[in-house]
């Protein structure tokens, strides 16, 4: 008996030997979680309705792609570089003045302390993107506002985009005057932008240049329809607007109303294809996820077009860590 026990300790050491190789072996062949291994992107965004547009769908888009995304805000509806400063500025020289804090009862010092921030995005009001002047100081001022108090935060353009080609009205381009077109509203907001990221050394999420080449691209580009009777519009009918990217004409209260500045689904979609190349520097042509109402071939062209467009000046976009 004495003989026998050792043996049988030995044969039960090593039935659990042979259970735990298992086990190891089971785990490693088994499917992990998308999000395994992968660090979590902290963004944080200062803007107003076109960063809302743009971001609309990137949280679909990162966790079909397996990325980790949380997302700050800081936005008011048609806010510029000038009214988020000046409401950072209203909170620091009193942090009771209410207009300091803007953002639901909460400042921006409040909101960008709630947490460690990777990335934080500013842009220009719509309306004013086109006129570098606008810019100054206050893009400045909130980038050294930003990185006071996250200084290993990257801090990028949100690079705006044009109205639609049949808007009523451009952005300014100078004092007293505004662009004549969607292309020169396009031209002045894009050099504006690149003037100043270069000012301050930071890199530029360009969506303002996917918008323009898909309005620019042969069998893709939006139209406006002429033939549709806008004297005498009847509801339901609206105009053509196949392959827009911007709300368009829509009827609202028996009355035929148009938005030519935001964007549909298909516009915000191809803002979160943007900012997915950017931020993960990964192509989303092999994602699936479309949102309703956009059609699945030009969703499709949109996918390829924001990856194209983040590749092509790849130096200028590229993100780096704690700009």
């Amino acid at each position: 008996m004495r003989i026998l026990r050792p043996i049988g300790q030995q044969r039960v050491c090593l039935l659990l030997l042979l259970c735990f190789i298992r086990v190891i072996a089971f785990s490693q062949s088994t499917p992990t979680a998308v999000n395994s291994g992968k660090q979590p992107i902290h963004l944080f965004m200062i803007g107003n309705s076109f960063s809302q547009n743009a971001s609309k769908f990137l949280p679909e888009l990162s966790k079909e792609g397996g990325h980790e995304l949380i997302i700050g805000r800081a936005e008011l509806g048609g806010s510029s570089l000038q009214r988020h400063w000046e409401h950072a500025e209203a909170a620091e020289r009193n942090p009771d003045d209410p207009k300091g804090k803007p953002y639901t009862g909460k400042s921006l010092k409040m909101l960008l302390s709630e947490g460690q921030w990777d990335v934080v995005t500013i842009q220009q009001a719509s309306i004013l993107s086109g006129n570098v002047d606008t810019y100054r100081p206050y893009a400045r001022k909130l980038y050294e506002y930003v990185k006071k108090l996250q200084p290993r935060a990257t801090v990028v353009f949100h690079q705006t985009w044009a109205y639609r080609s049949d808007s009523k009205d451009f952005s300014q381009i100078a004092s007293g005057d505004s662009a004549k077109s969607a292309e020169q509203m396009w031209e002045k907001s894009r050099a504006a932008y690149h003037t100043i990221a270069d000012e301050l050394g930071i890199a530029i999420i360009p969506n303002g240049d996917a918008f323009w080449k898909m309005n620019t691209t042969a069998n893709w580009a939006y139209h406006p329809d002429h033939a549709f009777d806008f004297t005498h519009p009847q509801s339901p009918a609206l105009p053509n607007q196949t392959h827009s990217l911007h709300m368009g004409y829509r009827w609202d209260n028996g009355k035929l109303a148009f938005d030519s500045h935001h964007a549909n689904n298909a516009g915000c979609y191809l803002g979160g294809l943007v900012w997915y190349s950017f931020l993960f520097n990964e192509s989303p042509v092999k994602l699936t996820f479309c949102p309703d109402g956009v059609d699945k071939d030009f969703a499709k062209q949109l996918r390829k077009t924001a990856w194209s467009v983040v590749k092509k000046e790849e130096t200028k976009y590229r993100l780096v860590r704690g700009k």
